[in-house]
């Protein structure tokens, strides 16, 4: 991944709650397109169940939702602190990263990842644990565990590294009608 300026891929992400008393675990799986550019540059578009696109542009992070046509917007550098948005626009820059995770080499797994786990620093953070599945310099799996116990697993498939990107990938435009909500 410290090779990987950029890079482009689709993704399916399934998120499982913890099971409350007498029910089982809730599971809920999207799917879309990712693409990275370093420094601090990423777009999520979600398109399954729903459309949503999560993008940062080196100054701002955008969260889009279609069925509302609304725009959140808030500055990339708070929004990014603790957060495994943190580990992919930045990864590049280790120190960067050390000011707010302690990073582990993991065991290698049979199916051939190489593993990197990050724990966040701060006692407050909403992450428990963010472990980077590698293959060779392709980022294939981000396996995310929040504070409360939910976990999120996003596997990467078709993954380009270096890819030529066009700029625009990473400018929000906004959809006509579309209310922005600042932070």
């Amino acid at each position: 991944m410290k090779s990987a300026r950029s890079g482009k891929a689709a993704f399916t992400q399934t998120v499982t709650s913890p099971a409350r008393a007498g029910e089982a675990p809730r599971v809920k799986t999207s799917s879309g397109n990712f693409e990275f550019q370093r420094p601090n540059r990423f777009k999520f578009h979600y398109k399954k169940p729903f459309e949503q696109v999560i993008l940062a542009d080196g100054t701002s992070l955008w969260i889009y939702d279609a069925d509302l046509n609304q725009a959140t917007q808030r500055s990339q550098t708070s929004a990014f602190a603790n957060t495994p948005a943190a580990l992919i626009a930045s990864a590049s820059d280790l120190s960067a990263l050390r000011q707010h995770f302690s990073l582990d080499n993991a065991p290698a797994t049979a199916d051939g990842l190489s593993w990197v786990s990050a724990k966040p620093k701060s006692a407050d953070s909403s992450l428990q644990l963010v472990r980077i599945g590698l293959r060779g310099d392709a980022l294939e799996q981000l396996d995310i565990t929040d504070s409360f116990g939910q976990r999120s697993v996003i596997t990467f498939t078709s993954m380009q590294v270096n890819p030529s990107l066009n700029a625009d990938s990473f400018k929000f435009n906004l959809p006509k009608g579309a209310e922005v909500l600042k932070q």
